[in-house]
C-alpha cells in the first residue's frame, strides 16, 4: 500500500475537503495513534475542526481544506518519522503539529521529520537529536562557527547538546580532549561550609556536567579519560593562564561570569579549538551590582566574524511541559517588577539637598 494520503473534495462546500490516509501494514497502529489512542488524542485537539475518525488502517478527516491538508502532511511526517526506528511522543507530534503550521507560512521553514531524524551521538541504544527547529539549529550553528553562545531558560538543552557536539568531534577524532568549565558561584551556601578536599568542594558545581557525560559514554571509560587528560572538568578560575589548542570546550552557566572573567576566557582560545558558552541570564547568581559577563559580551561581540549567538526560548523546553509554563510566568513577572520599579523611580519625590523635615513640636500638659 502506498503512503500518500488519498484526497477528496466534499460537494457541499467548495473549502471543504475530505482525506482518506491509508497506513501501511509495516506501520501497525498502535505506534501511529499510541497506547490507548493517546497521540490520537494529541492530533484531535491540535485540529480542533477537523472531524478526524479511524478505522482499520485507514484514517479520514474532513473539515476546511487547509486544515485536511496539514493532517495529511502530518501522518506523512509521522510515518517518515516511524521508519528511522524512532518512536513518537505526544510531545513529538504536539512539536510537529507546530512546525507544519509554520511551514505553511513559511516554505523555508524544515519539515518536522528533518529535525527529529537529525541524529547527533548514539550511545547504548539510545540516541540523542534535536527536538525542536531552534534546537536544529542551534547544534547548525555548532558545525559552523569556531565560537557559539547558547542562551535560554533551563530545559532547553544548550548544555546537554552541547556535550553531545564535544563528545562526537572527541570521538570523530576532530580534537584531541573535551574541556569542560563552570564558575564556581555561591548560591545560597559558602564554599567554605561545604566539606572535604577543594575538588570535593567544587564538586556539586560541576555534576550536572558529569551527569551528561555519563549519558553519552561509557561511564566506565570516563574515570580512564579524565586520568589521560582527555576530558577535564573544572572550575572557571583553572583557565585562567591557559590556551586550549586541540579541544572542544564548553562553558556552563554563563550567566554567573564577571565581564573580567568571560574576556579571560575567550582568549584561552587556542588553534583548532571550538567553543560553546551556555547560559540563562534570567538566573543570575552573581552579587548585587556585578555586571554579568553574558549579558554585556551580547553587546561587545554580536558583530564579530565566527561568533554566533543562538536564543532558545521557552517554546524550546524539553523537559515536563510544566517547565515552559513556569518559565513564561516568570519572565512576564519580571517584565512586570521592572515595570512597577520604573514606575515608582518617575514618580518618587527628590528631597532638596539640606532641606529638613518638619519638626514635630510638642506641647506640655499643664
Amino acid at each position: 500500500m502506498s503512503d500518500t494520503p488519498q484526497t477528496r473534495t466534499n460537494g457541499h462546500r467548495p473549502d471543504a475537503a475530505s482525506t482518506r490516509i491509508v497506513i501501511p501494514e509495516k506501520h501497525p497502529m498502535v505506534t501511529l495513534l499510541g497506547a490507548a489512542d493517546s497521540l490520537l488524542r494529541v492530533i484531535e485537539s491540535g485540529f480542533p475542526d477537523a472531524d478526524i475518525h479511524v478505522r482499520g488502517n485507514e484514517v479520514t478527516a474532513t473539515g476546511d481544506q487547509a486544515e485536511i491538508k496539514l493532517v495529511e502532511q502530518l501522518f506523512s511526517e509521522m510515518m517518515l518519522v516511524l521508519r528511522t526506528g524512532q518512536p513518537l511522543t505526544e510531545d513529538a507530534v504536539e512539536r510537529s503539529i507546530a512546525m507544519l503550521r509554520k511551514a505553511a507560512e513559511d516554505p523555508a521553514h524544515p519539515a518536522p521529520s528533518e529535525v527529529f531524524t537529525a541524529n547527533i551521538l548514539s550511545n547504548r541504544g539510545r540516541t540523542i537529536r534535536p527536538k525542536t527547529l531552534n534546537q536544529q539549529r542551534y547544534v547548525e550553528a555548532i558545525d559552523k562557527h569556531t565560537i557559539v553562545f547558547g542562551l535560554g531558560p533551563a530545559g532547553t538543552g544548550k548544555t546537554y547538546l552541547a556535550m553531545a557536539k564535544a563528545v562526537q568531534a572527541l570521538q570523530a577524532k576532530e580534537v584531541n580532549r573535551i574541556i569542560l568549565t563552570r564558575p564556581a558561584v555561591e548560591a545560597g551556601e559558602r564554599l567554605g561550609f561545604l566539606p572535604g578536599t577543594l575538588y570535593e568542594k567544587i564538586d556539586p558545581y560541576l555534576r550536572p556536567l558529569y551527569d551528561a557525560l555519563h549519558d553519552m559514554m561509557d561511564p566506565d571509560s570516563i574515570p580512564r579519560l579524565m586520568a589521560a587528560g582527555t576530558i577535564e572538568v573544572a572550575p572557571l578560575a583553572y583557565m585562567r593562564g591557559r590556551t586550549l589548542n586541540d579541544a572542544f570546550i564548553i562553558l556552563d552557566e554563563a550567566q554567573n561570569t564577571s565581564p573580567e572573567q568571560m574576556k579571560m576566557f575567550l582568549t584561552r582560545l587556542g588553534f583548532n579549538s571550538r567553543v560553546v558558552v551556555t547560559g540563562d541570564t534570567s538566573q543570575i547568581d552573581l552579587p548585587g551590582g556585578t555586571r554579568s559577563g553574558l549579558k554585556v559580551v551580547q553587546e561587545i561581540l554580536a558583530d564579530v566574524q565566527d561568533i554566533h549567538f543562538s536564543v532558545l526560548t521557552s517554546t524550546d523546553v524539553v523537559r515536563h511541559k510544566l517547565v515552559g509554563r513556569i518559565v513564561d510566568a516568570y519572565e512576564r513577572w519580571d517584565a512586570q517588577q521592572e515595570a512597577d520599579e520604573a514606575g515608582t523611580a518617575r514618580t518618587k519625590p527628590v528631597q532638596r539637598r539640606g532641606a529638613r523635615a518638619p519638626r514635630q513640636s510638642h506641647r506640655a500638659e499643664s
